[in-house]
């Protein structure tokens, strides 16, 4: 079954960007992504890169302390992801729940002038086939920098929302990092 449903998301991107004139920018395949209501399953993706991790389902939780409640995990492994906005680029940063990102921090390991957070219009344009709020932390995917704050790449595993405000995935940080292939900086503080 999941194989087959990876198929047809499969043959969908490659009919995609068969569509896209060299050069043009991933927001034209994203476009037509979310026209198609082709939902990114991040099991699906994990599955395909062979690594190992558990799904899990809970009741609706909307934010990254109430997931880490729910799935009985510590906020300090919960990973949330937080878009920000520098220079005319935006970047994912992955941080522990239990944090809260120091925008001059951030503004350091990007190394740019001024950071501000992403609004939520901005993500639902950037993360169109996830639930706003819910974004897992693989910037990779949609063609974002990820930058992972140091407190969550010191965990050996890590939880994150699987793109739904009823889901969550657990799975080992090396695993995530050798997929994402993040930039690791101080970027947070503890609440």
């Amino acid at each position: 079954m999941h194989l087959r449903r990876f198929g047809e998301v499969l043959a969908t991107y490659l009919e995609i960007l068969a569509s896209v004139p060299f050069g043009e920018t991933f927001a034209h395949c994203r476009r037509v992504r979310q026209e198609r209501a082709c939902r990114m399953d991040i099991g699906e993706y994990l599955r395909q890169q062979g690594v190992p991790f558990e799904e899990h389902e809970h009741p609706p939780a909307y934010t990254a302390q109430e997931v880490a409640a729910e799935e009985h995990v510590s906020g300090d492994i919960m990973a949330k992801a937080v878009v920000v906005f520098a220079e005319g680029k935006y970047a994912l940063c992955a941080l522990p729940a239990s944090h809260k990102l120091d925008m001059d921090k951030v503004a350091k390991a990007l190394k740019s002038k001024s950071v501000r957070l992403a609004d939520e219009t901005e993500m639902a344009k950037l993360f169109p086939d996830v639930e706003v709020g819910a974004e897992p932390p693989f910037g990779n995917l949609w063609n974002l920098p990820t930058l992972v704050d140091e407190h969550l790449a010191a965990d050996e595993e890590i939880v994150f929302q699987a793109g739904t405000h009823r889901g969550a995935v657990r799975m080992q940080y090396a695993d995530y990092a050798s997929l994402v292939k993040p930039s690791v900086a101080d970027l947070a503080v503890h609440l």
